[in-house]
């Protein structure tokens, strides 16, 4: 087994092109062939290029506050920067490994017995070092520092999740008040209905069947009332806890009117949409850290050379603490003969995580794909589901006049209005859902293409990456 760095002879763009395809067409027995075909454009090419803050292109000045309260105050998000901190402080540690461990020594020894007793004072300076001979503390460091930079694509993932949670959120909540207008005058419309409905049958015009209908009709629309307050303020707690800020007082205006759908974002092409995202970028550099593991593992089973020195003080009175020096060098060599095949074991299970994180990084690439997809195919067809709403819901008010009139002149029952008015009201809810259903399904959207974006705005800051993202890529034959 050996590594072959293919990043010498082909460019990157070839690199990616070969994970696209090679991780798509993994199977059990066979999960390192790569195909040089690159991977098909996107359905629909999109419009105009989307900002990094792409939750920006609504036009939400509210929403475009709250994002920045949010991402000051999550606290999953500041627990990822800590796990940050975490990952470069143990990166700095395995480093240490390739710098001589210098120590002081002092020692006090007393004999007694026969004769006069004695006492020796030993102080001075020791000092070791491993020569890194077939690279296998390098490699443990190589690999912790592409973890770190994992680490820290797992952090901006989390602050884009947590940027698309709070956006479907706040539109969510526009949505619910928006329902909360339409159900007042429908609740308006239909207790008017009612009062007609008593004086007619006061007047013995109709049947008392009549009234009750109506009286239903206006149960039910207080029924559908309380509905949306209690999601409006699920909704709110939600939002809150997004904050970082304590649901019990929680309480927003985020008015009634969603926004208009922006152009469409451009999608561009397959490869570029993976070096944006970091959830793709984070499984890259995790299926590089476990290559740099199984290199260090196959190191550990050759021999190494320590070397150590020191500079000892030997004295057997205070008088004489500075007067008798000794310095000490040495060198062991130390070479791995029988150990019940644990360094053997050790490889195979570094090679078979290796397998398994380039298998997950090629799920990951092909989710990608399909959010992109499946979002471009759902905003198409929920715009035609709109359009034939909006059809609907014109039919149904010219239904539900005509019917009106014609009960006014006894040509129609009431039941034929009333059916009319539900089913009328019902399509002007539903058109509602739709209109934000539309908006959510552009927001996964907008996530599906996001890259990270600087969070440095805030009161802490991004640590740096500590290796570039696709420098090269490692296989085994």
């Amino acid at each position: 087994m050996f590594t072959v760095r293919l990043a010498r002879f082909l460019p990157a763009r070839w690199l990616i092109a070969f994970l696209l395809v090679g991780a798509g067409c993994a199977n059990r027995d066979n999960s390192w062939t790569f195909r040089s075909q690159t991977p098909p454009p996107f359905s629909v090419p999109g419009e105009v290029v989307p900002p990094d803050r792409w939750w920006t292109s609504f036009n939400d000045p509210t929403l475009n506050a709250e994002i920045e309260v949010a991402l000051q105050g999550n606290f999953t998000l500041a627990a990822a920067l800590q796990r940050l901190h975490a990952a470069r402080a143990l990166t700095r540690r395995e480093a240490s490994d390739l710098w001589p461990d210098l120590n002081g020594v002092a020692d006090y020894g007393s004999t007694m017995g026969p004769g006069s007793d004695r006492s020796s004072f030993v102080w001075g300076l020791d000092a070791g070092y491993q020569v890194d001979l077939w690279g296998e503390i390098e490699s443990r460091v190589d690999a912790e520092r592409l973890r770190t930079s994992a680490t820290r694509e797992d952090y901006l993932a989390i602050a884009l999740t947590l940027s698309a949670e709070i956006t479907r959120t706040w539109f969510s909540l526009i949505e619910a008040h928006a329902q909360i207008d339409l159900l007042n005058e429908q609740l308006d419309n239909n207790q008017m209905g009612l009062a007609l409905q008593e004086a007619r049958f006061a007047s013995g015009l109709i049947r008392s069947p009549d009234v009750l209908r109506q009286r239903q009709l206006v149960e039910a629309t207080l029924e559908q009332i309380v509905v949306e307050k209690v999601r409006i303020e699920v909704l709110e707690h939600q939002l809150a806890v997004l904050l970082g800020e304590m649901p019990q007082t929680a309480e927003y205006e985020p008015g009634t009117d969603l926004p208009e759908l922006p152009p469409l974002p451009s999608t561009g092409l397959p490869s570029e949409l993976l070096k944006r995202r970091p959830d793709v970028r984070r499984d890259y550099l995790a299926f590089r850290a476990a290559d740099r593991d199984l290199a260090s593992a196959i190191s550990a089973q050759y021999p190494r050379i320590n070397l150590t020195g020191s500079l000892l003080n030997v004295s057997e009175s205070p008088e004489t603490v500075f007067r008798d020096w000794f310095v000490s060098i040495g060198a062991q060599m130390i070479a791995p003969l029988f150990d019940g095949g644990q360094r053997r074991a050790e490889v195979d299970r570094n090679a078979a995580v290796k397998r398994e994180l380039f298998n997950l990084y090629g799920q990951t690439m092909l989710n990608a794909f399909s959010e992109v997809e499946d979002a471009l195919a759902q905003e198409r067809y929920q715009l035609e589901r709109i359009e034939h709403l909006e059809n609907q819901v014109e039919l149904a008010r010219l239904s539900s006049e005509q019917l009106r009139e014609q009960y006014l002149i006894s040509d129609a029952t009431y039941l034929d209005v009333l059916s009319a008015i539900t089913a009328q009201q019902r399509l002007q809810r539903e058109l509602l859902s739709a209109q934000l259903d539309l908006v959510l399904i552009r927001v996964s959207l907008y996530l599906a293409l996001a890259g990270d974006f600087d969070t440095r705005s805030q009161d802490f800051e991004l640590l740096e990456s500590t290796v570039e993202i696709i420098p090269e890529t490692v296989v085994d034959e």
